[in-house]
């Protein structure tokens, strides 16, 4: 599997949610490391410098990670919000966030992996009370498990992105329809 981090959900809670692949079936998880973790939150653009994250830091992140993925379902079925997860993303929010400055080099975001963190869980927190919940669709490749935002005209979209689902979906039924298709009659 990619070891990229990708970031296509149109929200860094999402991709955040998105760290562990294939939920229903091979599961990956991204987080593999603190060294990974810290990759995550460099890449995404939250921060610019982070302190070296530890295995603790990396737990954490995993646990709020899943509360995200948890309360992001609830809300898309439309089903009551689940209190653990509710308390797990509150508990993270609530801590101080990584907070940008201003430098004669211009705008710049340093962070340890627990304010990285609260930035996130904040992330969520605006999201799943926000405008954008009507909008947020699962992917339809069926071992994909991201969840992202629609913006697409007529809610039309259907994979988290062409690159990581679309391309391969499209790839296969080609693939399937041409093994299906009648072979055409040879010429008298």
């Amino acid at each position: 599997m990619n070891l990229d981090h990708v970031f296509v959900c149109g929200n860094p809670a999402l991709d955040f949610a998105a760290t562990l692949r294939a939920r229903r079936s091979t599961r990956f998880e991204m987080f593999a490391t603190p060294d990974r973790l810290n990759a995550w939150y460099l890449e995404s653009g939250l921060v610019d410098t982070i302190t070296p994250a530890e295995e603790d830091d990396v737990r954490e992140a995993t646990t709020v990670r899943e509360a995200v993925y948890h309360l992001v379902t609830d809300r898309r079925l439309g089903e009551e919000f689940n209190r653990e997860a509710l308390a797990v993303l509150n508990g993270a929010a609530r801590k101080t966030p990584a907070t940008p400055q201003l430098t004669l080099g211009g705008r710049h975001t340093e962070a340890t992996p627990e304010q990285a963190l609260a930035t996130v869980a904040r992330q969520a927190v605006e999201l799943l009370s926000g405008p954008d919940v009507p909008l947020m669709k699962e992917c339809d490749n069926p071992e994909c498990t991201r969840v992202y935002i629609d913006r697409s005209r007529g809610m039309r979209r259907q994979w988290c992105g062409m690159e990581s689902c679309g391309n391969k979906i499209k790839a296969a039924a080609y693939r399937a329809r041409k093994k299906t298709a009648p072979e055409t009659a040879a010429s008298h």
